[in-house]
């Protein structure tokens, strides 16, 4: 048990390593698209189990809530994924 705990710490180290660029991109256009305004969706239905059904999710990023500017959280994440300026500009949606 005692040897565990190093153990642990080394594989939280490792896993701190840099992100392929790529993958830097999409995660932060994610984030980027959430900062744009609040998202959500809607789903209703009706199935043999249980019936007529509805479901609805709302999200707010604090991005968002900051005014902070998608292009500028998208340049951030990427330098802050990755430790370099990001390999191609935002694909953001227009409103």
């Amino acid at each position: 048990m005692r040897f565990l705990v190093p153990i642990l710490m080394l594989a939280g180290v490792a896993s701190c390593g840099p992100v392929n660029p790529e993958l830097a991109a999409q995660q932060c256009e994610t984030r980027a698209r959430a900062a744009q305004g609040p998202t959500g969706e809607i789903a209703f239905g009706v199935n043999s189990n249980t019936g007529a059904f509805t479901n609805a999710k709302i999200g707010v990023s604090s991005d968002f809530l900051q005014g902070r500017d998608p292009a500028q959280v998208y340049d951030a994440c990427v330098l802050q994924l990755t430790g370099e300026l990001p390999i191609r500009p935002p694909v953001l949606r227009t409103r």
